[in-house]
């Protein structure tokens, strides 16, 4: 089986070696044919504590980690300009 990937935006990063990761999934609405927007919030595995708020990254699915956590990062395609 393939394993799923996915690009994202990082909204939090205050968690050791961990990063909350925001998908948006774009899909039409099955009635009246408009776009709909919905997004999820996937807890993430950053283990060198690289990422900063507002990076498009590529996340992987792999083992549980933790509780919530069953997805690495896999690497960082573009910085934030924001520096916090």
């Amino acid at each position: 089986m393939p394993v799923k990937e996915k690009l994202g935006v990082v909204v939090s990063n205050k968690m050791q070696k961990t990063i909350v990761v925001k998908i948006e999934n774009r899909y039409p609405h099955p009635i009246y044919s408009k776009t709909m927007l919905k997004t999820k919030k996937y807890l993430a595995h950053d283990e060198l504590q690289e990422c900063n708020i507002g990076d498009k990254v590529l996340v992987q699915e792999c083992r549980p980690l933790s509780k919530r956590k069953r997805w690495k990062l896999v690497k960082i395609l573009s910085k934030s300009s924001l520096i916090s």
